[in-house]
């Protein structure tokens, strides 16, 4: 029998129904794999044994009455430390964040979750604030990946996406302000997507505006509907939210008759603006021959724009300077030395300069909406390497000064908005996982999340778990 920290929430949710295993002996399972796991990897920043266990009993009494409270009930689920969570303080990755204090709110993708019936194993890490691609804090230290524990599991969303691929909960909610979903899913070998802007509603609102998304980080692209069928309702907390979704992310998966006449768009390299390396080059491009097997009508093109990281560094920076406006001295010693750097220069920039950086987004979105007329989905790598090791924001050696500088597929699509997920192809040389990106226009979170499953159904995408530790 497969081992239930192994399955999907879609199975579990599907053993629950007919009897033959129970959330506690799922929840169980998952602290088990925690405690297993987490001295090397430190995926988390508090577990909550005795809630989770709680939970779990109250969710089997549910199922053995034939009334499950929602979609999740019973499924065992992990929280970023930047999302509010009532009963605990929501750190931030931040030793600049009083502990103390009442707690006593959800952030709404939280709530719905809560609502829904679902298990909460803990809080998962993140750096400060949740600044860079990589996954270290002043809190709780380095967090590793679960293929090789010298290695970054990435980040900002790196407690989590290590957490699902080691079995600790088949489903983690993350955020994506440049990346921060994709790039730890890409390097740990989960699936991860980046609604469209909107579509998952956030509360507080994130002090890097609207680059700033909430996604889930699950098994597979099907996980990741069911996810999004509970948590992309909206809250009128979020003043920028959508209204709600135009049907079930679930149902949506086999519609439209699969992949065939689907337009894809495979851009290997961004025009030959990206170097990347041979083993992930390889593995993406057999996904992409993959997409054609399916049916899709499958062209290299790439779309239209040169690198905006410029601008992005101003919006980015300038949501920095933002978070730690009200922070005296001595709390800025405390902080990041290199999130105190980008605070510096974030500060610096004037009114025009960040309205400057807005116009190169608009100008982004624009041309991202007219190549989608084109076409229906860009694919890419979503990384252009694997995982580096764990510690430094930047590889050594590679030349760069920031995370931006080794991530360049995934920010873009934040400053435009729109729908992206990665989907594990394949390893490289050294063992270490490749994740493919899938983009859509706005609002088509549906078709991102069909083009995936049929990846998952066909046996493409998917890769084997890391070796029990």
């Amino acid at each position: 029998m497969t081992e239930l920290t192994e399955l999907t929430a879609v199975r579990l949710v599907e053993g629950y129904r007919k009897g033959e295993f129970s959330p506690v002996d799922v929840t169980r399972a998952a602290l088990r794999r925690i405690e297993e796991t987490e001295p090397a990897v430190n995926a988390f920043v508090r577990v909550a044994a005795d809630q989770a266990l709680a939970q779990a009993r109250d969710s089997a009494e549910r199922w053995r009455r034939g009334e499950p409270a929602g979609l999740v009930d019973g499924v065992p689920v992990s929280v970023k430390d930047i999302l509010l969570m009532r009963g605990g303080p929501t750190l931030r990755g931040s030793r600049t964040v009083r502990a103390d204090g009442s707690w006593n709110e959800d952030a709404p993708s939280v709530a719905r979750l809560r609502e829904h019936g679902a298990v909460f194993l803990g809080r998962t890490t993140t750096p400060e604030f949740g600044w860079k691609g990589v996954t270290d804090s002043p809190v709780s230290g380095v967090t590793r990946n679960p293929y090789d524990v010298s290695r970054t599991a990435g980040g900002s969303s790196g407690g989590g996406a290590a957490a699902v691929a080691l079995g600790a909960g088949p489903l983690a909610l993350g955020t994506d302000g440049g990346g921060s979903v994709r790039i730890p899913a890409a390097f740990c070998g989960i699936f991860a997507l980046k609604p469209t802007y909107g579509r998952v509603p956030l509360y507080p609102a994130s002090a890097f505006g609207t680059l700033a998304h909430v996604g889930p980080m699950t098994r597979d692209a099907a996980d990741a509907a069911l996810m999004m069928d509970v948590i992309s309702g909206p809250d009128v907390r979020d003043w920028s939210g959508l209204g709600p979704a135009g049907g079930s992310f679930v149902d949506a998966l086999a519609g439209g008759g699969g992949l065939r006449g689907l337009r894809v768009a495979y851009s290997p390299s961004l025009g030959g603006q990206v170097a990347v390396r041979p083993g992930v080059a390889a593995a993406v491009r057999r996904g992409v021959a993959g997409l054609a097997s399916l049916g899709a009508y499958v062209e290299e093109a790439d779309p239209d724009f040169t690198d905006p990281v410029e601008a992005f560094h101003v919006l980015w920076f300038s949501g920095a300077a933002r978070v730690t406006q009200g922070l005296g001295p001595q709390q800025r010693e405390l902080l990041d030395p290199g999130l105190r750097e980008i605070c510096e220069q974030g500060a610096q920039y004037s009114a025009l300069e960040y309205l400057a950086a807005v116009d190169v987004r608009m100008d982004l979105g624009r041309r991202m909406g007219r190549f989608h007329e084109s076409y229906d989905v860009l694919v890419t790598p979503t990384i252009p390497i694997t995982a580096f090791e764990a510690g430094p924001e930047v590889p050594h050696g590679s030349g760069h000064r920031r995370w931006t500088g080794w991530t360049p597929f995934t920010y873009p699509f934040n400053m435009t908005q729109q729908p992206a997920a990665t989907v594990p192809v394949g390893v490289d040389e050294d063992g270490l996982p490749v994740g493919l990106q899938i983009v859509a226009a706005r609002h088509r979170d549906d078709l991102v999340l069909r083009t995936a499953h049929a990846l998952y159904e066909a046996g493409i995408g998917g890769i084997a778990p890391p070796a029990p530790r």
